[in-house]
Protein backbone atom coordinates (compact mmCIF):
# COMPACT_ATOMS: atom_id res chain seq x y z
CA UNK A 1 0.00 0.00 0.00
CA UNK A 2 1.49 3.55 -1.17
CA UNK A 3 0.19 7.03 0.23
CA UNK A 4 -1.60 7.20 -3.01
CA UNK A 5 -3.79 4.47 -2.18
CA UNK A 6 -4.94 5.99 1.28
CA UNK A 7 -6.51 8.48 -0.52
CA UNK A 8 -9.29 6.13 -2.96
CA UNK A 9 -9.45 3.70 0.20
CA UNK A 10 -10.15 6.18 2.99
CA UNK A 11 -12.89 7.27 0.35
CA UNK A 12 -14.49 4.05 -0.48
CA UNK A 13 -14.27 3.37 3.11
CA UNK A 14 -16.93 6.44 4.13
CA UNK A 15 -18.74 5.68 1.09
CA UNK A 16 -19.59 1.81 1.99
CA UNK A 17 -20.07 2.85 5.50
CA UNK A 18 -22.39 5.83 4.58
CA UNK A 19 -24.45 2.93 2.50
CA UNK A 20 -24.29 0.34 4.73
CA UNK A 21 -25.71 3.10 7.45
CA UNK A 22 -29.11 3.34 5.11
CA UNK A 23 -31.76 1.55 6.65
CA UNK A 24 -33.51 0.57 3.85
CA UNK A 25 -35.65 -2.52 5.45
CA UNK A 26 -36.15 -0.42 8.67
CA UNK A 27 -37.56 2.71 6.42
CA UNK A 28 -39.18 0.08 4.13
CA UNK A 29 -41.31 -1.47 6.98
CA UNK A 30 -42.16 2.04 8.45
CA UNK A 31 -43.13 3.28 4.91
CA UNK A 32 -44.96 0.71 3.23
CA UNK A 33 -46.39 -1.34 6.34
CA UNK A 34 -46.83 1.44 9.34
CA UNK A 35 -44.85 -0.96 11.25
CA UNK A 36 -41.69 -0.18 13.37
CA UNK A 37 -39.40 -3.36 12.84
CA UNK A 38 -37.96 -3.24 16.47
CA UNK A 39 -41.71 -3.97 17.75
CA UNK A 40 -41.74 -6.94 15.42
CA UNK A 41 -40.32 -10.57 16.48
CA UNK A 42 -36.81 -10.00 17.71
CA UNK A 43 -36.63 -6.43 17.09
CA UNK A 44 -34.11 -6.30 14.51
CA UNK A 45 -34.61 -3.93 12.06
CA UNK A 46 -33.71 -5.78 8.92
CA UNK A 47 -35.34 -7.81 6.58
CA UNK A 48 -36.33 -10.68 8.26
CA UNK A 49 -38.49 -8.80 10.51
CA UNK A 50 -39.83 -7.01 7.37
CA UNK A 51 -41.09 -10.89 5.93
CA UNK A 52 -42.59 -11.19 9.32
CA UNK A 53 -44.28 -8.15 9.60
CA UNK A 54 -45.62 -7.88 5.59
CA UNK A 55 -44.72 -10.88 4.52
CA UNK A 56 -42.72 -12.65 1.72
CA UNK A 57 -43.06 -9.81 -1.57
CA UNK A 58 -41.67 -7.40 0.43
CA UNK A 59 -39.55 -9.02 2.76
CA UNK A 60 -37.73 -10.31 -0.23
CA UNK A 61 -37.59 -6.69 -1.46
CA UNK A 62 -36.23 -5.43 1.72
CA UNK A 63 -33.49 -8.39 1.15
CA UNK A 64 -32.44 -7.25 -2.09
CA UNK A 65 -32.47 -4.04 -0.73
CA UNK A 66 -29.32 -4.84 2.08
CA UNK A 67 -27.53 -7.15 -0.51
CA UNK A 68 -27.42 -3.93 -2.84
CA UNK A 69 -26.12 -1.94 -0.50
CA UNK A 70 -23.16 -3.85 0.14
CA UNK A 71 -22.38 -5.06 -3.02
CA UNK A 72 -22.44 -1.70 -5.31
CA UNK A 73 -19.64 0.09 -3.03
CA UNK A 74 -17.75 -3.07 -2.85
CA UNK A 75 -18.09 -3.71 -6.36
CA UNK A 76 -17.09 -0.34 -7.51
CA UNK A 77 -14.06 -0.33 -5.16
CA UNK A 78 -12.80 -3.73 -6.52
CA UNK A 79 -13.46 -3.75 -9.95
CA UNK A 80 -13.65 0.07 -10.94
CA UNK A 81 -11.27 1.57 -8.73
CA UNK A 82 -9.03 -1.41 -7.97
CA UNK A 83 -8.91 -1.39 -4.38
CA UNK A 84 -7.09 -4.85 -3.36
CA UNK A 85 -5.00 -6.09 -0.57
CA UNK A 86 -5.26 -5.00 3.10
CA UNK A 87 -7.28 -1.88 1.86
CA UNK A 88 -9.72 -4.15 0.98
CA UNK A 89 -10.29 -4.60 4.36
CA UNK A 90 -11.79 -1.65 5.48
CA UNK A 91 -13.46 -1.33 2.44
CA UNK A 92 -15.42 -4.71 2.28
CA UNK A 93 -16.18 -4.24 6.23
CA UNK A 94 -17.46 -0.62 5.93
CA UNK A 95 -21.34 -1.36 4.87
CA UNK A 96 -21.25 -4.33 7.02
CA UNK A 97 -20.27 -2.59 10.00
CA UNK A 98 -22.03 0.60 8.86
CA UNK A 99 -25.38 -1.60 8.91
CA UNK A 100 -24.64 -3.13 12.16
CA UNK A 101 -23.77 0.19 13.97
CA UNK A 102 -26.37 2.91 11.93
CA UNK A 103 -25.99 6.36 13.15
CA UNK A 104 -29.11 6.53 11.36
CA UNK A 105 -30.70 4.20 14.66
CA UNK A 106 -28.49 5.64 17.30
CA UNK A 107 -25.99 3.01 16.25
CA UNK A 108 -28.18 0.12 17.18
CA UNK A 109 -28.54 -1.28 13.54
CA UNK A 110 -29.27 -5.19 12.23
CA UNK A 111 -27.59 -8.42 12.17
CA UNK A 112 -25.55 -7.41 8.73
CA UNK A 113 -26.78 -10.50 7.34
CA UNK A 114 -28.13 -9.65 4.00
CA UNK A 115 -25.37 -7.10 3.34
CA UNK A 116 -22.80 -9.17 4.16
CA UNK A 117 -24.39 -11.31 0.98
CA UNK A 118 -23.78 -8.30 -0.94
CA UNK A 119 -20.30 -7.55 0.27
CA UNK A 120 -19.23 -11.17 -0.70
CA UNK A 121 -21.00 -11.45 -4.02
CA UNK A 122 -18.63 -8.28 -4.94
CA UNK A 123 -15.68 -9.87 -3.74
CA UNK A 124 -16.59 -13.62 -5.28
CA UNK A 125 -19.00 -13.04 -7.85
CA UNK A 126 -21.19 -16.21 -7.30
CA UNK A 127 -18.59 -18.50 -5.39
CA UNK A 128 -19.21 -17.94 -1.18
CA UNK A 129 -22.89 -16.73 -1.64
CA UNK A 130 -23.69 -19.68 -3.40
CA UNK A 131 -22.36 -21.94 -1.11
CA UNK A 132 -23.36 -19.99 2.10
CA UNK A 133 -26.76 -19.98 0.94
CA UNK A 134 -26.88 -23.79 0.40
CA UNK A 135 -25.41 -24.03 3.64
CA UNK A 136 -28.12 -21.29 5.09
CA UNK A 137 -30.70 -23.50 3.95
CA UNK A 138 -29.26 -26.77 5.43
CA UNK A 139 -28.28 -25.39 9.17
CA UNK A 140 -31.84 -23.45 9.36
CA UNK A 141 -33.16 -26.80 8.02
CA UNK A 142 -31.30 -28.76 11.30
CA UNK A 143 -31.30 -26.12 13.96
CA UNK A 144 -33.84 -24.23 15.65
CA UNK A 145 -32.43 -21.54 16.97
CA UNK A 146 -30.99 -19.17 13.95
CA UNK A 147 -27.87 -17.61 16.18
CA UNK A 148 -26.43 -21.08 16.26
CA UNK A 149 -27.52 -21.92 12.76
CA UNK A 150 -25.68 -18.79 11.48
CA UNK A 151 -22.35 -20.31 13.74
CA UNK A 152 -22.24 -23.05 11.99
CA UNK A 153 -22.54 -21.79 8.97
CA UNK A 154 -19.87 -19.52 9.24
CA UNK A 155 -17.93 -22.69 10.68
CA UNK A 156 -18.10 -24.28 7.20
CA UNK A 157 -17.65 -20.71 5.13
CA UNK A 158 -14.32 -20.15 7.32
CA UNK A 159 -13.14 -23.85 6.58
CA UNK A 160 -14.12 -23.65 3.13
CA UNK A 161 -11.96 -20.59 2.89
CA UNK A 162 -8.97 -21.93 3.96
CA UNK A 163 -8.98 -24.67 2.01
CA UNK A 164 -9.98 -23.04 -1.69
CA UNK A 165 -8.97 -19.14 -0.82
CA UNK A 166 -6.07 -19.19 1.29
CA UNK A 167 -5.74 -15.43 0.50
CA UNK A 168 -4.99 -13.28 3.30
CA UNK A 169 -7.14 -10.51 2.49
CA UNK A 170 -10.55 -12.48 2.18
CA UNK A 171 -9.48 -14.71 5.61
CA UNK A 172 -9.45 -11.31 7.68
CA UNK A 173 -12.43 -10.17 5.86
CA UNK A 174 -14.04 -13.51 6.41
CA UNK A 175 -12.90 -13.52 9.73
CA UNK A 176 -13.98 -10.14 11.12
CA UNK A 177 -16.90 -10.60 9.18
CA UNK A 178 -17.63 -13.45 11.61
CA UNK A 179 -17.21 -12.23 14.73
CA UNK A 180 -19.22 -9.56 14.13
CA UNK A 181 -22.09 -11.86 13.16
CA UNK A 182 -21.57 -14.16 16.05
CA UNK A 183 -21.55 -10.77 17.79
CA UNK A 184 -25.03 -10.07 16.55
CA UNK A 185 -26.36 -13.03 17.56
CA UNK A 186 -25.32 -13.49 20.92
CA UNK A 187 -28.76 -13.56 22.54
CA UNK A 188 -29.17 -16.65 20.39
CA UNK A 189 -26.17 -18.21 21.48
CA UNK A 190 -26.39 -18.25 25.16
CA UNK A 191 -29.77 -20.65 24.48
CA UNK A 192 -29.35 -24.56 23.83
CA UNK A 193 -28.51 -24.88 20.05
CA UNK A 194 -31.93 -26.97 19.61
CA UNK A 195 -32.58 -29.36 16.69
CA UNK A 196 -35.70 -28.94 14.58
CA UNK A 197 -38.48 -30.51 15.47
CA UNK A 198 -38.74 -33.03 12.94
CA UNK A 199 -35.39 -33.80 13.73
CA UNK A 200 -36.25 -34.10 17.16
CA UNK A 201 -38.98 -36.92 16.22
CA UNK A 202 -36.69 -38.87 14.05
CA UNK A 203 -33.93 -39.01 17.10
CA UNK A 204 -36.92 -39.92 19.54
CA UNK A 205 -36.42 -36.53 21.31
CA UNK A 206 -39.79 -35.38 21.25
Amino acid sequence: MTPNDLGPIALWTGIGFFCGSLMLAYWLGSLVLRRDLRAVGDGNPGATNVIKAGGLRIGLLAMALDVIKGMVPVGIAVWIVGIHGAGLVLVALAPIFGHAFSPFLRFKGGKAVAVSGGVWIALTAWEIPTFAGILLGLWFSIIEVSGWAIVMLLTCLLAYMILAHPDPTLLTIMIINSALLVTKYRADLRQFPRPRAWLRRRLGMA
